[in-house]
């Protein structure tokens, strides 16, 4: 069974930081891409962030310069680094990750998320 563990919200004020753990365990494995998605209040779910396996990653607009995504293929973990925090990105965020499951080889990649943490932004 492939679990996600996600690690680090919580509450800031505007301009602040938070770095957010989003560590893979049980049967996954051959990670493609790991990301990061939000969901806020009244909104719809947005795709934060994105790292594939050779290392490319990608922003939605309004994070790039401000949040950095990475990843430790060794601990299967992706990390994301969240600085100069806005009260629009209060969300919950949630870990997905692009893999194979050791238990079912033969269904090839499936798409896996993470319960999902709390991060708001106030003063």
């Amino acid at each position: 069974q492939v679990q996600l563990v996600e690690s680090g919200g919580g509450s800031v004020q505007p301009g602040g930081s938070l770095r957010l753990a989003c560590a893979v365990t049980g049967s996954a494995f051959n990670i493609n891409a790991m990301a990061w998605y939000r969901l806020a209040p009244g909104k719809r779910r947005e795709l934060v962030a994105i790292i594939i396996s050779g290392g490319t990653t990608n922003y939605v607009d309004s994070v790039k310069g401000r949040f950095t995504v990475s990843r430790d293929n060794v601990k299967n973990t992706v990390y994301l680094q969240m600085n100069n925090l806005k009260p629009e990105d209060t969300a919950v965020y949630y870990c997905n990750i692009e893999a194979m499951d050791r238990l079912r080889p033969a269904s090839g990649y499936n798409n896996y998320w993470g319960q999902g943490t709390q991060v708001t932004v106030s003063i």
